[in-house]
């Protein structure tokens, strides 16, 4: 499924299926982080079960730009995370929404081609890495 339009900022998610992401035409496997910034990242989470504090404040773009809002894609079904371990984000301010990773991916196209501050965390269970686009 095509999810983008011509965007002007520098990360789109251009295709979604059952088991991968396209980000600027490339697929992932696994799991990834698109920073504030502009940064793909790979992000260390293979199950929901495993999130822990620090995969949500690897979310803090190094760089120094700080997200507005943090799209959470929870995999195939929405799951919620406890509060404690967005704790890092809420005490910045940072808004976070969770939803199944499909809708993050949709969500995260629109709010970056408004120009909206905004990183997306998208779980992929059972991962592994790049593959070709």
């Amino acid at each position: 499924m095509k999810l983008h339009a011509d965007t002007p900022h520098q990360l789109a998610i251009t295709a979604l299926g059952e088991g991968w992401i396209a980000i600027n035409g490339e697929r992932h496997t696994a799991s990834v982080v698109l920073t504030a910034g502009g940064q793909l990242r790979p992000w260390n989470c293979e199950r929901f079960e495993d999130l822990g504090p620090g995969h949500f404040e690897e979310l803090l773009d190094p760089a120094g730009v700080t997200p507005e809002l943090v799209v959470f894609g929870s995999g195939a079904r929405l799951r919620f995370v406890a509060p404690r371990l967005l704790r890092a984000l809420l005490e910045r301010g940072i808004g976070v929404e969770t939803m199944d990773t499909a809708a993050a991916c949709r969500t995260y196209n629109i709010l970056a081609g408004e120009g909206r501050r905004v990183a997306a965390a998208l779980l992929q269970e059972g991962g592994s890495q790049p593959v070709s686009g």
